[in-house]
């Protein structure tokens, strides 16, 4: 299991990086196929104050690589998100993983 983090425009932060590393954990676990996670950390300007904190991550596993993010006013939720939806995408290419 590998994590790289990678920040933009946002200083680095070690409670963040173990925040996310605790949510991708239950990834790794289950999916022992995902062997590296790139988690993106920006700061974007927008109109709304319920966003403007995007996380992306993208997960390598055999076939296409697995992307998510999205955007918060704060970058657990945007962790949280990600991750949810990451494990929703990685659900769906087990099943077809199954029938092949």
């Amino acid at each position: 299991m590998t994590i790289n983090y990678e920040y933009h425009d946002v200083s680095a932060s070690a409670t963040l990086e173990t925040f996310t590393k605790e949510k991708l954990e239950p990834i790794f676990k289950r999916y022992d196929f995902v062997i590296r996670a790139d988690v993106f950390f920006k700061t974007e300007n927008t109109t709304s104050d319920a966003t403007g904190k995007i996380c992306g991550i993208r997960l390598s596993a055999p076939g296409p690589r697995l992307f998510a993010e999205s955007s918060h006013d704060n970058f657990q939720e945007a962790v949280s998100e990600t991750a949810n939806e990451l494990l929703r995408q990685l659900q769906k290419r087990k099943e077809k993983m199954k029938t092949f």
